[in-house]
């Protein structure tokens, strides 16, 4: 016992190291903290004051013409009548009839991109693909205007109004080209870089051990891509879509310059037409007094309703996850 005792040597504790630059260190951290959050809530007082902004400059119009003003029909600006209706079906519309024609193709090339393609076809069709996205408003404006409109009038309208098809309620006037369904084209092909660019990038951000197990299991590439791609990047695809509806319902001068700019709303495709921000764009450098607060809540009205597109995506996009991961999918 009392060798073993002697063996047993007491080691003092290491000193706790000290803290270097710990106070230096914490206010970096602060301001860094603060910096974040000032940025975080700029945005909601940028959104807040734009709210302010454009409902005091349409509160003449908001206090004469109350709800009136977005169920009436009427817009004369001559005898201060003045109801956005026509403007906002035409909105919604024309972007409606943009996703349906650009949805498909989309989906369609970002599944051929992240799927199918090999590389050396997949890098200059992505580039060309996110390359329309930074072509300016104006040009595919001038676009449509002189090689949209007479295709159009040449080799869909024209056929269609001589057709069996004619007879159906969107397609009934006389085509002309500045119409719907121009404007819609053009929205389309507008939407389609920001539907297939994000589509491509969910679907490429999918683990390969999705697939993997999918094969393992015996399923095709038709079968794989979907019964499990597809759903696995549904919440995604949804997203992707709804981004492009905000982008359609917010263009200005290609839709203006294709549109027809005619105040009023019918569901004929050859018919012309106005949406909100072309509206505003035709007719604010002239407005004045009334008019001008008409336009201004015409503005307001395109605000509030983006923000509850936006919100309605992010509340599909949600609980689409929800479901997805309920099943045992990862959105």
């Amino acid at each position: 016992m009392a060798i073993e005792s002697a063996a047993i040597e007491v080691v003092p504790a290491a000193p706790a190291p000290a803290k270097v630059w710990s106070t230096k260190k914490n206010f970096g951290d602060t301001i860094y903290k603060w910096v974040l959050t000032i940025a975080a809530f700029s945005v909601l007082l940028i959104i807040a004051g734009t709210i302010y902004e454009l409902t005091m400059g349409s509160r003449q119009s908001i206090s004469y013409f109350g709800l009136k003003f977005f169920t009436s029909s009427d817009w004369n600006p001559t005898k201060q009548i003045f109801g956005a209706l026509p403007f906002i079906l035409g909105t919604l519309y024309s972007s409606v009839w943009a996703l349906v024609i650009a949805i498909p193709i989309g989906l369609f090339t970002a599944i051929f991109l992240s799927e199918i393609s090999p590389r050396w076809i997949e890098r200059p069709v992505s580039f060309m693909v996110e390359l329309l996205a930074a072509i300016p408003s104006v040009v595919y404006g001038l676009w449509g205007l002189f090689v949209l409109q007479p295709w159009m009038v040449k080799y869909i309208e024209g056929p269609f109004s001589q057709g069996p098809l004619a007879k159906l309620p969107i397609f009934g006037d006389t085509p002309n080209g500045y119409d719907m369904l121009s404007a819609s084209v053009i929205l389309a092909i507008m939407v389609l870089p920001y539907i297939t660019a994000v589509s491509r990038d969910i679907l490429k951000a999918i683990p390969r051990t999705v697939r993997e197990a999918s094969y393992a299991l015996g399923a095709t590439r038709w079968e794989t891509i979907k019964g499990v791609v597809l759903p696995y990047g549904r919440a995604g695809i949804i997203g992707a879509v709804m981004l492009g509806f905000g982008r359609a319902l917010g263009e200005t001068m290609a839709v203006t310059m294709v549109i027809g700019n005619a105040p009023v709303f019918k569901t004929d495709l050859f018919s012309s037409g106005y949406t909100l921000a072309s509206v505003i764009a035709n007719e604010l450098a002239e407005a004045s007094g009334l008019y001008r607060s008409a336009l201004i809540e015409i503005g307001l009205s395109l605000f509030i309703i983006t923000l509850i597109v936006n919100a309605g995506a992010k509340l599909l996009i949600f609980y689409t996850a929800q479901d997805l991961n309920a099943r045992g999918g990862k959105a």
